[in-house]
Parts: structure tokens; sequence; C-alpha cells
């Protein structure tokens, strides 16, 4: 019996995933979506996390038809505040200041899970392979053949002329493609929560840094907070054992009164930081994009747009292409992420390294450059461009073009 073949087999049927196999479809490629979760459920990813959403997500979003179906209300962000505990000086950029309503919205990463599921229901050209676990892939010829594995043990084989690996940082299609990565520990641990506090969200979305690591509060639609607080990897036990009095003070502690007291938490999620970047974006008839092919620190909330802009620009490629799997698509791939992955690496990767440091001979540099930001516009605009999502070659649909 001959293996189901499709133009594209993507692994992975979270964000980044899910988003890219909407876009095949969108432009009439036949689409592989190999996910383990079962019908019914949501992948792990999709939880109560606060996603950050750039400008330029938001326009990708839009054209997928996706943003059309999030239920509940996003919060925008107007304003972005930057300080360090112990630093004089902080960064406030203002979305008014750069002729915009706001640099992007938060949205809660269950609601986007239910919102892309909604627009998968219409694809007409996916289908969807679960729950099912990648095994492992051969080449013959132009085309990949991948086996599968049933949650019952039944292997499965099916063929594609480009397999996407979109399965996350400990990715088996990255294994599979004999793809190295390195690999920076960060020592941290971030706690996620819902919380309440005397104030009501303004649109400011607030990051905090100290020498343990960064706390940040996202405006939610919802009329609360999301936290994101990170603490040293030896200590994680301990604060994800404390009550919820405990808890609240040692989040006002690290972030201060801006907003007025804490007053309640939702239940905390906890996610070691390690960041892991693969050697190579592509291989033959392969790539990688999302967290297979960059996990990023998520100081900056950077890591969904990034992998985004990943999806998409290789959605964008294989539509004026007769093969997806083309060597020299493939190629053209690979440089177009090239600027945008490495620019928005160094930025989420040294800004934590920097931010971290209690050194007392860094403290005058990190005053120098909160200055600079403030006094130089080439700088600021830079700042302001990356938050808004627009680094190196910026795929069409997120320049909001279509």
């Amino acid at each position: 019996m001959q293996s189901p073949r499709h133009d594209v087999a993507i692994i992975g049927g979270g964000l980044v995933g899910a988003s890219l196999a909407i876009a095949l479809d969108r432009i009439g490629r036949d689409v592989a979506l190999v996910e383990a979760a079962p019908a019914g459920a949501l992948p792990a990813v999709f939880d109560e996390r606060n996603l950050s959403f750039a400008e330029a997500t938001l326009h990708g979003l839009r054209a997928l038809g996706v943003l059309q179906k999030l239920r509940a209300p996003t919060g925008a962000i107007r304003r972005i505040h930057v300080s360090r505990s112990g630093d004089f000086g902080r960064v406030v950029l203002d979305a008014t200041e750069h002729g915009r309503d706001r640099f992007g919205e938060v949205v809660v990463a269950r609601d986007f899970g239910d919102a892309l599921e909604a627009r998968l229901a219409e694809c007409t050209r996916v289908t969807r392979y679960r729950p099912m676990r990648f095994e492992g892939a051969t080449l013959e010829g132009d085309v990949r053949h991948l086996q599968l594995r049933a949650a019952d043990g039944a292997m499965t084989t099916i063929a594609a002329r480009l397999l996407v690996g979109a399965d996350g940082t400990r990715s088996g299609v990255r294994d599979a493609l004999r793809i190295a990565a390195d690999a920076h520990d960060f020592a941290q641990t971030l706690f996620v929560a819902r919380v309440r506090a005397e104030r009501t969200p303004d649109g400011t979305a607030w990051e905090r840094f100290g020498p343990h690591g960064p706390t940040a509060l996202l405006p939610r639609g919802d009329g609360f907070f999301g936290v994101v607080h990170g603490v040293p990897s030896d200590e994680a036990d301990a604060v994800a054992a404390l009550d919820e009095r405990a808890w609240l003070a040692r989040v006002q502690s690290a972030f201060g009164w801006r907003v007025g007291r804490f007053l309640a938490s939702g239940p905390r999620s906890a996610y070691p930081i390690v960041q892991t970047v693969a050697q190579a974006l592509v291989a033959e008839r392969a790539a990688l994009v999302g967290n297979a092919a960059q996990t990023l620190h998520p100081i900056g909330a950077q890591g969904f747009n990034l992998g985004l802009r990943d999806a998409l620009t290789l959605a964008e490629l294989i539509e004026a292409a007769d093969d997806p799997g083309d060597a020299g698509l493939l190629a053209e791939h690979a440089r177009r992420r090239a600027e945008d992955r490495e620019r928005t690496l160094q930025f989420s990767g040294g800004l934590a390294r920097l931010t971290a440091s209690d050194d007392p001979l860094v403290r005058p540099l990190r005053a120098l450059g909160v200055a600079a930001v403030d006094r130089l516009p080439a700088l600021r605009a830079q700042l302001v461009g990356g938050a808004l999502g627009y680094r190196g070659v910026v795929p069409r649909l997120c320049r909001g073009t279509a």
C-alpha cells in the first residue's frame, strides 16, 4: 500500500507549527500536521502563559484569519517601561510617540490555542495525524518518508517533499537531521501566573530586572496582569512551595509598587530557561522553525514573534515555488532568516546577561546604555523596531500589506 503523500509535513502542532499549517493551506498546499496531542485536547504549550504579540505578529495572524477567532479580550501594549533595581535611569517607550496606538497585544496562550484550533477546523488541505509522534525520516529522491508512531504503538509512514520541524526545544526532527544545537543554561526558572493588583492595567508593559532575573508585568485584557518572575534555578522548588501570600510578597519585593499592592494570584507554572540554537536552519528537503530552530530567553517576549516570522517566511517562499523542498528555496529561507534571527538572539540573550550581572563595574555601563536610548534617536528607533517585530527581511504578511 502506498504511503499518503503531501507537499509539506509539519511535525508539531503548537503555536508555530499550527500557524504554518494554516499559512500553507491558505496558499493551496497539501499539508500533513503531525501532533502529539489527541483530537479535542490542546498541546501543553497552550496554558496560562501570557503571549506578547508584536505589531508584525498581529498583522500576520490577522492575514491568516486567526486573530479574528480570539474570543477572550486582549490587552493592548501602549507603553513599555524598563528599569533595573539598584540602577539609575529607565527606558520608557510610548507608542503614540511613534505614530501608533499600540506596540502589540497580550494574549493568553490557552485562548490563542482555541483560536488556532478553530481556524484549523476550516482548513481543507490539512491532514492531521494525531495523536502521533515522529520516529524518524529517510530521504529517497525528492521525497522524505516519515515514520510516525500512534498512541497504541502502531506505525504509520507518510511521504512529503518537505519536512518541517516545529517540535520544540528538544526537537526530534533536529536530532534526526543530525543538526547540532548550542545550549546556554541561564540557571534561571521563570514562574508565570495571573495576578490582581490595586491598580488595573493601563496599557503599560513593565520589565523590572534584578540580579537573579527579570520580573515582568503584562497588561491582560481581563483586568488582571500577567506576571513573569525569574528566580535562580536552585531556588525554584522553594518558590513553587510558597503559599499565595508569600508568593505575592516575593513578587512585590522584586517589582515594587508601580501598580499598588498585589492582591491575589492564580496558579503558578514554572519553566527552566535554557537558550538552544540550532547550528543550521535547513537540511536536504527539511527545515526547522520556531523553538526547534531557536529557543530564546523569554526576556522581551521575542520567542513566538520570531518563530512566526520563520513560518511566514517559509510559506511565502513556498507560495512562489513548484517544489516546496527545492534546495535553492531552502537556502533562500536560511538567508532571509539570518539577520532577524541573529539580531533577536543578540538582543534577548545579551539583555538577559547584562541585566543579571551585579558586578559594580557593569552598573555604569548599563546607566550609559539607558541614557543613550533616551538621547540617540537612531538607537531608540532600533529598539522600537524590535518591539514592533521588524528586524531583517520581514515576511509580507507581517508587514500588513497582504
